[in-house]
């Protein structure tokens, strides 16, 4: 049985989350609160050395494969660096910190019964997040989201895009999806 840890660096020292064997959790957040060692999961030493280091495809998160030096068994661990968090100011002027997932699935249900693969819209998503942070403020309004959103949405899924676009606008009547779709019509003319 393997253990994997998730290893968030801040700059009070790092916080451990454990993957498999979540009794272990609180033992583990103490001992990184209190001394910053990363202690082997199966012994409780503090000491290991690192066999082997990969980053992701995306560089963000490190995995290191340690090696306890006590009982000798192998763990991995994963580095992510701390993300300031994004909070989203709603049209009625409430705050809420930012949540990928919201985004994931109102797509999703914009492309319910259509072909789009959900990977496709996790890759949306993940570029719709990546624009926002770019941004560099503290806070995003939910229009910004919204646009950025439809505008990927758009590329992706024209079908979608009407739907995700009646729901984030309120379309009310009839009228506003024709308009809609005739402005998509328009922009193919345009191409």
């Amino acid at each position: 049985m393997d253990f994997q840890y998730i290893v968030v660096y801040n700059d009070r020292g790092y916080y451990i989350w454990v993957g498999f064997g979540f009794w272990k959790v609180k033992a583990l957040l103490k001992a990184a609160e209190s001394g910053g060692c990363m202690r082997c999961p199966y012994c409780g030493h503090e000491d290991s050395r690192v066999v082997d280091t990969r980053t992701t495809e995306e560089g963000s998160i490190v995995r290191r494969r340690r090696e306890c030096l006590g009982c000798g068994r192998r763990f991995t661990t994963y580095e992510r660096v701390e993300e300031v968090p994004l909070v989203v100011v709603k049209k009625d002027g409430r705050r809420e910190v930012f949540d990928r997932n919201k985004i994931l699935r109102g797509v999703i249900k914009a492309c319910d019964k259509r072909s789009t693969a959900v990977p496709v819209l996790e890759q949306l998503v993940d570029e719709v997040e990546k624009d926002l942070r770019n941004l560099m403020e503290p806070e995003i309004t939910s229009e910004q989201i919204g646009e950025r959103v439809m505008e990927r949405l758009r590329q992706v899924d024209e079908v979608a895009y009407v739907r995700f676009a009646s729901v984030y606008r309120r379309f009310t009547d009839a009228q506003r999806f024709i308009q809609e779709v005739q402005a998509l019509l328009k922009n193919h003319a345009g191409d």
